[in-house]
């Protein structure tokens, strides 16, 4: 972006307060202006989600250098990896030491490119602002608050960086909050067999409003490790009225 001057006119006909109006003004016009381009040069910028939670999702996508809060679920965490991580993309895990990988392969998460600190302690922060100058995408389970400074460095380094981050549980700013609920599980015989399947519903609310999206999703699913329920439901309703 080319740099910009602030040159506020001063019209020696108005009182003394006109300067300063002038000038609060200017530095008004000129962070819009700010706001403007930095939002469209990172709303052009998404990162690959997979197919069946993209359009929940207030952009389509992950977008790069932004931040989503999430409810405390490795199952939600791991879904929202398996876009990215397909893609090529390094994947870093901060403070979840449920996090499972066998679980985490099955559902589609390349283990290659997977960066796991399960016990980062106080210095959850310092290690996620760490890792997100190498990692495409970093999820985090913060220990202790962190001060409204140390958030909104953290927040530029995002931005310059490129870096997506999921946070568990609420976060100053987000794009949106990701939650899972309605959660079902499958599998079971009549006195035997193993849990297999889970459906769940993902909701999703966007920081800049509008009604919350929701989708039923099956993760895992036994052959597709994610697949998205009502959207087939509908596409199958079409076919039988077409």
């Amino acid at each position: 972006m080319p740099a910009l001057a602030l040159s506020p006119v001063v019209d020696p006909v108005v009182d003394s307060r006109g300067p300063r109006i002038e000038a609060v003004e200017t530095v008004q016009a000129l962070q819009a202006r700010i706001d403007a381009l930095q939002r469209t040069r990172l709303d052009s910028r998404l990162m690959p989600t997979h197919e069946a939670l993209a359009d929940l999702l207030p952009d389509g996508g992950l977008r790069e250098g932004a931040t989503y809060a999430l409810s405390p679920s490795s199952a939600l965490v791991m879904a929202l990896l398996v876009g990215p991580s397909q893609a090529g993309s390094w994947c870093g895990v901060v403070g979840m030491p449920e996090f499972g990988i066998e679980a985490a392969e099955a559902m589609g998460i390349d283990l290659d490119r997977l960066v796991l600190v399960p016990h980062p302690g106080d210095a959850w922060l310092t290690v996620t602002a760490s890792i997100a100058d190498a990692l495409g995408i970093v999820v985090v389970r913060p220990g202790r608050a962190a001060s409204d400074g140390a958030i909104a460095k953290l927040a530029g380094r995002l931005r310059e960086r490129g870096s997506t981050l999921l946070v568990l549980g609420p976060w100053p700013q987000a794009e949106a909050m990701i939650s899972l609920t309605e959660s079902r599980w499958s599998g079971l015989g009549d006195g035997h067999g193993y849990l297999s399947e889970r459906e769940v519903t993902i909701t999703v609310s966007a920081k800049r409003g509008g009604r919350p999206r929701s989708g039923r999703v099956m993760m895992p699913d036994a052959e597709l490790g994610i697949r998205r329920l009502d959207r087939d439901a509908a596409v199958t309703a079409l076919r039988r009225v077409g």
